[in-house]
């Protein structure tokens, strides 16, 4: 009885040891596993920016550009690229030869038109006039002597001494006399119609717009500044031919530019007008220069290979340093959210539309749900799942995927 009493007694020992070793074998186990290195972010209240980035245009506020008017050759340059000049300053001259031999024709049809309309105005040229004259004093001659002819036949006829058949040929030629003395009368006074009038001052019209374009195409062999300004371009050389058409010269008050900014169709509806703009120009790299949206875009249009739509950004400081049709970077701050409970964009995930995270609990991970609010490229705003101090893991250092319940070590 009593050795099967110490029979059981061992049994149960056995039993006992084993249970502790099992409890220290996992215990152990648990202890000494190897832990995930994990990155942590703190989730925390912040300032929360949105922005649109995108490139854009460096252009003057007004821009002068002068081209040849006429295909000639380039006299004379009085300025370089470079050359800040005043106002009126003399810059470019043309061979103006063939622009002066336009303006002799324009106005030698001018004069031609001008002598067309006195003519019809006054019923002829002046020799026409005179022959005009002339042949209404001859028919009135012819007209008194066939008067007088059939005055003296009517009293040869009464006393038998001329045939009535003389009377009726003396009345005829009275009669043609009258009608070509009618005729040139009215010849005279009216020689022209009202269309004749009219056809001739649209060619003298006509003549004279020629006339202005031609000493128009002459004054602009003389290229003068039209303001005090920096010349930025400079393609005229003396003694070289010039296409009718190529450009010269520009020239601008570089004090004044803004930026011509391309934004993508998606982005459109972000931009609002006086959202800041921060301007960054490559061959300048820690250079800024700050602005903001004066205008938005009015159409979308195709540029380079994209649909965009141009917006205007005016400097809120100085330009300097930036040369017309600079390409430059922008990044307009879109919305501004301060105190914004939120955390960095790579702790998020997402499954089947549904968002979580992998919080730090305990020294193990957690999956937790969250909702977010609108995220910008580096921070997402959390609404509900995670409170202000908590750690959320972003990412293992050693490429293993992130697991819920895996023991980890926090790795800076």
């Amino acid at each position: 009885m009593v050795e099967a009493r110490s029979q059981t007694n061992r049994k149960w020992l056995w039993a006992g040891a084993a249970v502790i070793l099992l409890v220290v074998f996992f215990t152990a186990r648990y202890f000494l596993r190897e832990r995930l290195p994990v990155r942590v972010a703190t989730v925390e209240h912040a300032m929360l920016v949105n922005t649109v980035s995108t490139d854009g245009r460096v252009e003057p506020e007004m821009n002068y550009q002068f081209y040849s008017p006429i295909a000639t050759t380039v006299k004379a340059v009085y300025a370089q690229a470079g050359d800040t000049v005043p106002a009126g300053k003399l810059l470019v001259t043309l061979d103006d030869s063939a622009a002066r031999a336009q303006v002799a024709t324009a106005e030698s049809a001018v004069s031609s038109a001008q002598a067309n309309l006195d003519a019809v105005t006054h019923n002829g040229t002046q020799a026409e006039r005179q022959a005009s004259a002339a042949e209404i004093q001859q028919d009135r001659l012819t007209l008194d002597q066939a008067q007088h002819d059939l005055d003296a036949l009517t009293k040869l006829v009464a006393t038998g001494a001329a045939a009535p058949g003389e009377i009726i040929a003396a009345r005829t030629r009275l009669n043609a006399a009258q009608t070509s003395l009618n005729a040139a009368e009215q010849s005279a006074h009216s020689r022209f119609s009202s269309g004749d009038v009219a056809r001739v001052r649209a060619a003298l019209a006509d003549a004279q717009t020629g006339l202005a374009a031609a000493q128009h195409i002459e004054a602009q062999t003389v290229i003068r500044a039209p303001i005090t300004g920096t010349i930025y371009s400079m393609d005229a050389t003396p003694s070289e031919f010039s296409a009718a058409g190529n450009l010269l010269l520009q020239i601008a008050d570089l004090r004044h530019e803004h930026v011509r900014g391309y934004f993508d169709e998606p982005d459109l509806g972000r931009l609002a007008v006086g959202q800041q703009v921060v301007i960054r120009w490559g061959a300048k790299p820690g250079s800024e220069w700050h602005g903001h949206i004066v205008r938005l875009p009015s159409a979308v249009v195709t540029y380079t290979t994209r649909n965009v739509g141009e917006a205007l950004i005016d400097f809120d400081d100085s330009s300097d340093g930036l040369l017309p049709d600079t390409n430059v970077t922008l990044t307009v701050t879109t919305s501004s959210e301060p105190d914004t409970l939120s955390m960095p964009r790579e702790a998020l995930h997402e499954q089947n539309g549904k968002y979580f995270v992998f919080k730090v609990e305990n020294g193990e991970l957690a999956r937790v749900p969250v909702v977010i609010g609108s995220p910008n490229l580096t921070q997402v705003p959390i609404v509900s799942g995670l409170e202000n101090g908590d750690q959320v893991a972003i990412g293992t250092t050693n490429g293993q995927p992130l697991q819920a319940g895996v023991p980890i070590k926090v790795e800076q």
